[in-house]
């Protein structure tokens, strides 16, 4: 029973924590990169766009290097699970089509297209499948790692080629089956919007808080529209909340790190006095349908799991939401629903147990 405690934890703790960390070097910072070269004018604004779409399509690669780096792989398996995030990453257009490669180029003729109709790898793929296909890689490339004298040619040849297959294997059917249950997820939203944001604020809030990471699953269960702004929310409602609620344990120094860096770091208290916990989650489902039905907050999948963590899930909110209703009302909403309205109704809550002795003080105090 230890053993496989250990091995759920080693997939879906360390290894979505490494599948975030390299969400976040490539794709979701390469998505902020774009939205910055949008606002800047001529040739500066356009290598800035750039820069960004090559973070995005490295999205495979990212979560392959970060996988590996949670696991602390060795440097070759860690840079031979990059090719395999690569590959896992595309699996579906590799399997839809033709590789040729021509003039230095990868590219790929379409099933049933005409003759010399050749499209560039673009986008940036399916993380999920990028995750199954490194992990793969890596598990399979560190028992073999170092055992041989001709190491360097035997541990990637192995991590690549079997990474490889795995991901076209496996990679697709699941990745199709996330994105299955992520639209069932959106369509209930939409049509039951004061239920599906009470339940998706709060579920994503606390995936958040607990060690597993709330924006690799957002992003592979390609939550949009309602869905992903609940999600916002109960995230938002759980880092804001545990920053304004602990302020007299953690000061300015504890505001900051949870308020845009992670409520996670409250994961100790919580197991020691989960009681505490219950100011952030009543906040989301408070909020949850409020922002589903009155506010109506939308956003991407890239946002709907980060929160306020760097600002990614306003950024995201006000890139969905500004075109359609304007600059200033977007900005707005943002400000209420992500921040005010989360410290207003955690703080508040908090207090009130403060008062009736539920919470005492040093409940909260982080040790950092």
């Amino acid at each position: 029973m230890e053993k496989v405690k250990k091995y759920l934890n080693r997939i879906f703790i360390d290894g979505l924590s490494g599948m975030a960390l390299g969400l976040f070097a490539t794709l979701i910072i390469g998505t902020i990169i774009e939205q910055v070269g949008t606002l800047l004018p001529g040739m500066e604004g356009s290598y800035i766009k750039f820069f960004g779409s090559v973070a995005k399509y490295m999205t495979g690669a990212g979560i392959g290097v970060g996988v590996a780096g949670k696991f602390k792989s060795s440097p070759l398996v860690t840079v031979s699970a990059a090719t395999a995030g690569m590959v896992g990453a595309y699996a579906s257009k590799i399997l839809a089509g033709s590789f040729l490669v021509s003039a230095g180029e990868l590219v790929w003729a379409e099933s049933g297209s005409a003759a010399g109709a050749m499209v560039v790898l673009s986008g940036f793929g399916e993380p999920l499948g990028a995750f199954i296909a490194a992990y793969a890689a890596i598990e399979l490339g560190s028992l073999v790692s170092g055992k041989t004298k001709v190491d360097i040619i035997v541990t990637p040849l192995v991590s690549i080629l079997t990474g490889s297959v795995v991901g076209l294997l496996v990679g697709p059917s699941i990745s199709r089956f996330m994105t299955w249950l992520g639209s069932i997820v959106n369509y209930n939203v939409e049509q039951n919007p004061v239920l599906g944001g009470i339940i998706v604020s709060v579920l994503m809030g606390m995936i958040l808080t607990l060690p597993i990471s709330s924006a690799a699953i957002g992003i592979s269960l390609n939550l949009t529209g309602l869905a992903a702004g609940a999600a916002t929310i109960g995230c938002c409602a759980n880092m804001v909340g545990f920053a304004v609620a602990s302020y007299r344990e953690n000061k300015v120094g504890g505001l900051i790190a949870q308020g845009i860096g992670t409520s996670m770091l409250q994961v100790p208290n919580i197991v020691k006095k989960p009681v505490i916990w219950l100011p952030a989650i009543i906040t989301s489902a408070v909020l949850g349908p409020i922002g589903t039905t009155l506010i109506v907050m939308t956003n991407n999948a890239v946002g709907s799991g980060m929160g306020t963590a760097g600002l990614v899930g306003q950024i995201m909110t006000y890139q969905v939401m500004a075109p359609q209703e304007g600059a200033v009302i977007t900005l707005v909403k943002i400000a209420v629903m992500h921040v005010v309205l989360p410290a207003a109704l955690s703080l508040g809550i908090s207090e009130l147990m403060r008062k009736k002795g539920i919470i005492q003080d040093g409940d909260m105090k982080l040790d950092v």
